[in-house]
């Protein structure tokens, strides 16, 4: 009886101390994991403050690019802003010259007729052939007349049935008439009208039967 109490108590007592070198031999997995928690939190940081710089140093390249861009669109519209600048200016002086001058060659071409009636005007003083002076005036006027067909102007003629048309004539009374076809048509021209490369230029002033 003794002796199966001692081996009884021997066995509780190697069980226990197989239980205590059991639980010796096991990791503390706490402590290790809290350690590679740290490493890990260190190694993100570090790779987060990494990237945060690249992304700053890039924002900045970006920047600095786009900087450079806008001062060269910059210079070029203030560039332009002057060459247009310029180019107004330079257009309307032309335009001011150009409506104050434009009749300048007409006028130097109409100057050898004046020319001529000054010539008629002062042999009008000691002429004795009145034939002579009409030829004269005649060939003055047919100067002119050529010279003004030359310069695109023409007289606007009254057609053959004598139709009044408001797109050339200007009607400035009515006369009644005994022959009833003239009713309507162009009786007499008190001022001839004229065309300018076929634009009026002022309309013929006429009488219209009625």
């Amino acid at each position: 009886m003794r002796k199966a109490k001692e081996k009884e108590k021997n066995k509780e007592q190697q069980a226990q101390v197989t239980t205590n070198e059991t639980i010796q031999a096991e990791p503390q997995p706490a402590a290790e994991n809290m350690t590679g928690d740290n490493t890990q939190k260190a190694t993100d940081t570090a790779e987060q403050i990494s990237t945060e710089a690249e992304v700053t140093t890039q924002l900045e390249e970006i920047k600095q690019k786009y900087e450079s861009e806008i001062m060269e669109w910059k210079d070029k519209y203030l560039r332009l802003s002057a060459e247009f600048d310029n180019y107004r200016k330079r257009t309307l002086k032309e335009k001011m010259e150009l409506t104050r001058y434009a009749s300048e060659e007409v006028l130097k071409n109409i100057l050898p007729i004046v020319d001529d009636f000054e010539r008629g005007i002062k042999n009008l003083e000691t002429a004795t052939d009145i034939e002579a002076v009409k030829e004269g005036i005649f060939l003055i006027y047919n100067k002119f007349k050529d010279f003004l067909t030359q310069n695109g102007i023409k007289e606007i003629t009254i057609e053959e049935d004598k139709a009044f048309n408001t797109d050339f004539h200007e009607a400035i009374t009515k006369i009644p008439v005994d022959d009833q076809s003239l009713s309507g048509k162009v009786v007499d021209v008190v001022q001839k009208g004229y065309l300018l490369n076929d634009k009026v230029i002022r309309y013929a002033k006429v009488v219209v039967g009625e």
